[in-house]
């Protein structure tokens, strides 16, 4: 698998920056972005510490325009991590005939960021890359984006990051049939709980919890399979698909009675 040139966004922590050290090597470009100034550089100094030509990007992956200026002009990638993500759930009624509910500010950001977001990294991939050569393995590149066990149920608990990350993984395999045919691997990475910042803070039960380290090889290994869904933990995403063919009715009856993602149990996002 060639990954001399690889771009990441969502460096400055968690997964995106668990990626980026693991990958850091002699005569590797390692092209960077986050909103954090402070945390991805860094990750860029770990990485240059390990032999690694690093070129950094503070950008908001919602901004299209300076995400497609971004992509296009690194010249050439033979891999796109798409790592940049936030995740939220409901708030507790304000009163006693009051729903649970998310913030209307919430959703619109968890959109931009976690489908918005990954488009505005995807596309400029996908057309950058459908210019360049071949490899020896007859891949152009490979696009590789951080979908959730999230995504396969409507989770009350998260409406908006559900959505979100199911939009992500049914546009990158629907896609990713034709794209094959070009050269270009589009992967989905359909993961549980990784013991990242983001989840550091919840405060309920995490099954499958996953370390971060783990998780990265598991990412890295199914590139190099040109596997276009990577699931993991296996048993978390087959009960997830088991429970999203029950009646609405009983999914969410167990739903609303286990302390996982319920109303008022996650931190707030940071929205700006």
């Amino acid at each position: 698998m060639k990954h001399n040139s690889i771009l990441i966004t969502g460096a400055s922590s968690g997964l995106g920056r668990t990626l980026a050290l693991t990958l850091a090597r002699p005569g590797r470009k390692l092209w960077l972005g986050g909103r954090n100034t402070e945390r991805l550089e860094e990750t860029a100094r770990a990485c240059i510490s390990r032999g690694a030509a690093v070129h950094l990007k503070a950008c908001d992956v919602a901004n299209s325009a300076a995400m497609a200026e971004w992509v296009h002009g690194t010249g050439g990638l033979d891999m796109v991590l798409a790592c940049a993500g936030i995740t939220g759930g409901t708030r507790k009624p304000l009163g006693p005939d009051q729903p649970a509910t998310e913030p209307e500010a919430q959703i619109r950001r968890i959109f931009e960021t976690d489908l918005i977001g990954v488009l505005n990294t995807v596309l400029p991939a996908l057309e950058l890359m459908q210019h360049q050569p071949r490899a020896a393995d007859g891949m152009r590149g490979r696009i590789c984006a951080i979908s959730s066990v999230a995504g396969l149920v409507s989770f009350p608990g998260t409406p908006s990051y559900s959505a979100a990350k199911a939009a992500v993984d049914r546009f990158m395999v629907a896609t990713g049939g034709n794209a094959k045919k070009a050269g270009i691997l589009l992967s989905s990475v359909v993961c549980g709980f990784l013991d990242t910042p983001m989840v550091a803070r919840n405060t309920f039960p995490m099954p499958g919890l996953t370390d971060v380290n783990s998780a990265c090889r598991r990412i890295l290994r199914g590139l190099a399979r040109n596997e276009r869904r990577i699931t993991f933990p296996l048993w978390l995403v087959a009960g997830s698909r088991f429970m999203d063919l029950l009646p609405i009715r009983l999914a969410e009856s167990y739903y609303n009675n286990q302390p996982a993602g319920a109303a008022g149990s996650m931190p707030e996002p940071d929205l700006s």
